[in-house]
């Protein structure tokens, strides 16, 4: 019988490592935390799912279409029968067959991993909540940018702190 428990990696992208359009701090970390999590629900048996973040033009900062940058990093490459699912928008669910296939493995458990936990972490574990998955996210294996606002600069350390906290009180488990 199929573990109900899904591994949700979101946006291991190469746009996101050094050398990237878009760099996350300690992205390389990140994906070895996530590949180790990866390791572990394979063995499992757990159901895989890659999401895959395409940007709607060619003019977009990072993500283009077609771009080597937009491709899935190679340290946690799908297997065959690993479903990947592209999503253009920060919400992994939305306008996506993420919940149907979810719903139709009997998947109750979702642990998600990836980046941006600013953006596409925040947004699909938010919206797999309110779906009524129960969700744990591993902190290490979820990356964030520094970010600024106003005559406000913040870290990379201090963003994820900043988003994980408030997903911990009432979203998810953060390990």
């Amino acid at each position: 019988m199929p573990s109900p428990k899904a591994l949700i990696l979101v946006d291991i992208q190469n746009d996101y490592f050094t050398g990237g359009l878009w760099p996350v701090d300690e992205m390389a970390q990140v994906a070895e935390a996530a590949r180790a999590v990866l390791e572990t629900a394979r063995a499992a048996g757990d159901l895989v799912i890659h999401i895959r973040h395409e940007a709607a033009s060619s003019k977009a900062p990072f993500f283009r279409p077609g771009t080597a940058g937009a491709e899935i990093h190679p340290s946690v490459a799908p297997l065959p029968g690993e479903a990947i699912v592209l999503k253009h928008r920060p919400n992994s669910f939305h306008e996506t067959d993420l919940h149907a296939r979810l719903t139709e493995a009997g998947i109750a458990q979702l642990t998600i991993v990836g980046a941006m936990t600013q953006m596409c972490i925040d947004a699909t574990t938010r919206a797999a909540r309110d779906f009524g998955f129960d969700v744990t996210l591993v902190a290490a294996a979820c990356g964030a940018r520094a970010q600024s606002f106003g005559d406000v600069n913040l870290t990379a350390v201090q963003v994820q702190a900043a988003f994980l906290g408030p997903l911990e009180m009432s979203y998810a488990t953060v390990l």
